[in-house]
């Protein structure tokens, strides 16, 4: 295909961007209908044409980054690492706030916000595997694992935590599988994940006795037991997403036939897999999964065939990270997990979070380029 003369990098990568854009905006385009009469008289077009712009933004932003060599994104990291701290301070302080939570940052002038936690994971991900490459042998003990790792992962982990739970915990596992990846030893990580059962312990404890010494503690406890209780009442999003599950069956209603988009209030976000599997079926929705896997498999395969160590940590760090995003927000759909509030990388409607879905899948493009392009790049 003449396309692919124009892009570089891993081509199944790319096709698996294309599918997801595409079936995107085709869902978001029949997800919104209830947004669109409550805000816009029922133009659901303006929708679609935002929607669709973001996405081909995004496109646009992943070929301007996988044009770049990756190893710049090392010393990007080493700055980024000291900017983010003060901008995550800044959004939990002044930031733009949604229900409960301070996560978004708006840019002056622009009438646009970000979630700073979206840069934070970029960002940490990218300066774990940095520091896993410039300090190989280094980490022999647990003061140095601690000093080099730990300190840095602990701080960012912290200061997405009161705003955004499941972000800091899902973060927080990335990056020990990425420390797991580059060989950091297993005694260390489970150490670590012994210590973190024991704080989602004490937390469990503090969020049921004391709901209202952690800002959101409430709002915690309420999913958990919505969750665990089952009642249809209380866990209102999650019946509705079984119910449009339920309802679409082997083969789906077909486009734009959802019944459910009217009563889901995070249609065409949280929730959006339910109404990809109402309109399209469960042999989309399994397709779904096919593909985010096949994207952590060629994670795998840049990561094994990178000469340096660096470029395929940073590859399978980002593949990781989206593909187990997207399994959460999937999971939740179908009532596996509580609610998280975890869109679906690619697919969920949203503004600079698509974007910045777009730079981590261009990093890993990056890194398959020179990959294929079998430069020797100085680490």
């Amino acid at each position: 295909m003449k396309l692919f003369t124009y892009l570089k990098g891993d081509r199944v990568i790319w096709t698996i961007v294309f599918l997801l854009s595409l079936l995107s905006i085709l869902v978001v385009y029949s997800s919104v209908v209830t947004l669109a009469h409550k805000y816009k008289q029922g133009n659901t077009e303006s929708y679609l044409i935002k929607h669709a712009i973001t996405i081909c933004g995004g496109i646009l932003i992943m070929y301007v980054i996988h044009k770049l060599k990756y190893t710049i994104f090392s010393r990007v990291a080493q700055i980024g690492i000291i900017l983010v701290i003060p901008l995550l301070l800044f959004t939990l302080l002044k930031g733009v706030s949604a229900g409960e939570a301070s996560r978004w940052v708006e840019i002056p002038g622009l009438g646009l916000t970000f979630q700073s936690s979206d840069v934070a994971k970029i960002i940490l991900l990218i300066f774990v595997a940095r520091t896993l490459t410039v300090r190989q042998g280094q980490i022999e003990d647990f003061k140095s694992l601690f000093k080099y790792l730990l300190l840095p992962i602990g701080v960012i982990c912290l200061l997405i935590f009161p705003a955004n739970f499941s972000t800091a915990a899902l973060l927080f596992l990335n990056c020990l599988f990425l420390m797991f990846v580059g060989q950091i030893k297993v005694k260390f990580i489970a150490y670590i994940l012994g210590a973190c059962m024991a704080f989602a312990l004490l937390l469990g404890i503090v969020i049921y006795q004391f709901p209202d010494v952690i800002p959101r503690g409430r709002t915690w406890k309420a999913r958990i037991e919505n969750f665990s209780e089952g009642d249809a009442k209380n866990n209102y999003q999650s019946e509705q997403a079984k119910i449009a599950i339920a309802t679409g069956g082997i083969i789906g209603k077909g486009p734009g036939n959802s019944t459910q988009r009217a009563f889901l209030p995070q249609a065409s976000s949280d929730f959006i897999y339910a109404i990809i599997i109402e309109e399209y079926g469960l042999f989309t929705g399994f397709a779904m999964i096919f593909l985010y896997m096949i994207l952590l498999f060629r994670g795998i395969r840049i990561l094994r065939d990178s000469e340096k160590p660096f470029g395929g940590l940073m590859a399978i760090g980002l593949s990781f990270s989206l593909v187990f995003q997207a399994l959460i927000n999937m999971a939740v759909a179908v009532n596996l997990f509580p609610v998280t509030g975890q869109p679906l990388p690619l697919v969920s409607m949203g503004g600079t979070s698509i974007w910045f879905t777009c730079i981590a899948i261009g990093i890993i493009l990056s890194v398959s380029k020179s990959n294929e392009d079998k430069e020797v790049i100085p680490a």
